[in-house]
């Protein structure tokens, strides 16, 4: 059996109600699905194009990766999450399409520094290390090899210092 290629695109007005469906199918509580709605809400985080979709063969919104806008000691950066896949159509790709389309649109508008907090066997496959490794921290405690970094221009020079997340983020 191949794997599907995943169309991917920016989100539209007409993806919100699916995207937060897609996001709460993802997760064990609302509370990502809400995240997603509360920086769609705050003109300081959103950057548009930087929501983007995997949708299927019907334009189905089946996967979501989201890149708003933080800072490292005042520098412009970007977060990656939430990211999510509804449950029947995990690995098998299309949330990998949607995080290497937002990555590309991300380096596309300029953007450089992207942060994760997530999985250390996951992200590496898209470039990210640790983050410590750029001189990024964390304004929590948290394993090394889990908060990771990514520079979408080498030839940059990336901020260095701790993370101020958007305030729908809680920390």
């Amino acid at each position: 059996m191949t794997s599907p290629v995943w169309v991917t695109r920016p989100e539209t007005q007409n993806d919100i109600a699916a995207i937060h469906a897609v996001t709460a199918a993802a997760f064990p509580t609302r509370d990502e699905a809400d995240l997603v709605d509360a920086l769609r809400a705050d003109p300081a985080a959103w950057i548009d194009g930087l929501s983007v979709v995997a949708v299927d063969a019907a334009d189905t919104v089946v996967a979501h990766a989201l890149l708003t806008r933080c800072h490292v000691d005042g520098s412009p950066a970007l977060a990656l999450a939430p990211c999510s896949v509804l449950p029947d159509f995990q690995r098998r790709g299309a949330g990998s399409a949607a995080i290497r389309a937002g990555l590309d649109a991300a380096r596309a508008l300029g953007e450089d520094l992207v942060v994760v907090l997530g999985h250390a066997e996951y992200y590496p496959r898209f470039g990210f290390t640790p983050a410590s490794g750029f001189g990024v921290l964390a304004p929590f405690d948290v394993p090394d090899e889990a908060f990771l970094a990514l520079s979408l221009d080498p030839g940059r020079r990336a901020p260095t210092g701790v993370v101020r997340y958007p305030a729908a983020f809680g920390v």
